[in-house]
């Protein structure tokens, strides 16, 4: 039974991931040699994909392939099971576009950010977990606890240090995001390096021995001088730019005296519903929202439609 709750895009993988599984080399082997299963194929952060019947789709390539290309477990990531079928993806690095080589033919390699939205809701969840995944490879090579290189163990879900027999674990960075509300209106507020006109919900990372309540009220405080007074969530989104998870929250704040920190922000505005709204259509002059692919848009609809 699906989960009765709001789905954020990068959400929503339906692979059964089979962790269970994944510790078992043999039958991971297994299902890399088996013709019917297939990978996904990632270079440099870019997602292989093709023109479908219905638009833009993932292009799966054989696993087998992947398994030969990859000439080891390194590049290789085990994600799960898609009914019966094994489904991995492959990790390719260096300037050669690998459609000019061995993927001939096969599709193109395109930014995820810019094509998610033309995907289908469940394989752009599929292709952002394989790009975390990989992210999170690229930077944890080596041993943490004595600097040595580590291995790729678990089907590609754990690193394993060979000399001091250490484990290491792909890492989530919980970032909570928030829309301030006072009364009936809401605040959002822009960064100097941001496009000019863009207003967004305010966010930060959630710092160690922190409830996401009081992360909230900390941000909110430390970047518009806003007291929290009620924190309810509202949905959440795995983001892999890295690996963070966006924690969406809706806050009430004590007062709508908001300063901008000049540090984080350099510019706060309030809105009316009718203004949010208009402010997600584009419709109000000198001002745009985040697209529909971030949590903040969604923060704000939720808001400005109920």
């Amino acid at each position: 039974m699906p989960l009765q709750s709001f789905r954020n895009v990068f959400a929503g993988n339906p692979l059964n991931r089979a962790s269970d599984r994944r510790m078992d080399a043999a039958w991971v082997a297994g299902k890399l040699a088996d013709e019917a299963s297939l990978a996904v194929a990632v270079w440099n952060g870019k997602v292989l994909v093709e023109k479908g019947g219905s638009g833009t789709q993932v292009s799966y390539i054989p696993a087998k392939m992947a398994d030969d290309l990859a000439a080891g477990p390194e590049r290789l990531l085990f994600m799960g099971l898609w009914n019966d079928t094994a489904v991995f993806a492959i990790d390719f690095e260096g300037p050669a576009d690998p459609v000019d080589g061995p993927l001939e033919g096969l599709g193109r390699f395109e930014e995820l950010r810019g094509i998610a939205l033309e995907l289908p809701d469940q394989e752009a969840a599929i292709a952002a977990t394989a790009k975390q995944m990989f992210e999170w490879r690229r930077r944890h090579r080596f041993c943490a606890a004595c600097g040595q290189p580590s291995e790729s163990a678990d089907g590609g879900w754990k690193r394993k240090c060979p000399a001091c027999d250490t484990e290491h674990f792909p890492r989530t960075d919980p970032v909570v995001i928030m829309l301030a509300i006072h009364g009936e209106r809401c605040m959002l507020g822009r960064q100097a390096a941001w496009p000019k006109g863009m207003f967004s919900a305010l966010a930060g990372f959630l710092e160690p021995g922190e409830s996401i309540e009081e992360a909230c009220a900390r941000e909110l405080f430390e970047e518009a001088a806003l007291e929290a007074v009620n924190v309810r969530y509202h949905s959440t989104q795995p983001w892999p730019y890295p690996s963070s998870l966006m924690i969406g929250l809706h806050a009430d704040v004590a007062s709508d005296q908001a300063h901008p920190d000049q540090t984080e922000l350099s510019e706060v505005r309030w809105f009316t519903k009718a203004e949010a709204r208009d402010l997600l259509a584009g419709k109000l002059a000198g001002a745009f929202a985040p697209p529909r692919l971030a949590i903040a848009h969604q923060l704000i609809r939720a808001w400005s439609e109920a």
